[in-house]
């Protein structure tokens, strides 16, 4: 790529992962194989991390004589803290699942399998998990949290408060209310 291509490339790649960020669903990134430079910098992105022992994982950049571009230097220390971000991006360092996991990186590790999707896997059955809850509690508690992080908490409490409204007035709300006092599993619509 010639050298007055690269910023144009760098901010498409940007944008691209943090409309990924931001979307109303929980999003999961299964690491079954390989996610160094951009292919971490998209994984940081999602809400949950899910990587296969064998995975090898890492921001790269330095090593190339640049720096991740595509959110790798804001995302990482939010998720691993800024001392451990900073060895990582300074060495160029690439983890395994299990270094992954026991940093912070990801939430879970597992095996990998013959069929080599073992991640993969684990991040559908925790999406099954996540599934039968309230969709509009889903995306407005995503909301809270992705925005109280970015600010102090007297401030993330009054963004929790402002969500927490968006609930009550929906069918959803009155529908779980009214499955837990049933006894029955709720049938949410997303209203």
């Amino acid at each position: 790529m010639h050298s007055s291509e690269v910023s144009s490339f760098v901010s498409r790649a940007r944008a691209t992962i943090n409309e990924l960020a931001n979307l109303p669903v929980p999003t999961i990134a299964a690491i079954d194989g390989t996610a160094l430079g951009g292919g971490l910098e998209l994984a940081l992105a999602c809400d949950i991390r899910v990587a296969a022992s064998s995975a090898k994982m890492g921001l790269v950049e330095t090593k190339l004589a640049i720096i991740p571009g595509a959110g790798g230097t804001q995302r990482l220390p939010r998720t691993i803290g800024v001392s451990l971000a900073k060895e990582l991006i300074f060495s160029a360092r690439i983890v395994d699942g299990e270094e992954a996991k026991s940093i912070g990186l990801i939430s879970h590790v597992v095996e990998q399998n013959e069929a080599g999707d073992a991640a993969y896997r684990r991040a559908l059955a925790l999406a099954r998990e996540f599934l039968p809850q309230g969709p509009v509690a889903m995306r407005v508690a995503k909301l809270a949290i992705n925005q109280g992080m970015e600010v102090d908490l007297v401030t993330g409490l009054a963004i929790e408060e402002a969500c927490y409204a968006q609930t009550i007035p929906t069918k959803d709300r009155i529908e779980g209310l009214l499955a837990f006092k049933e006894k029955r599993p709720p049938r949410y619509k997303g209203e």
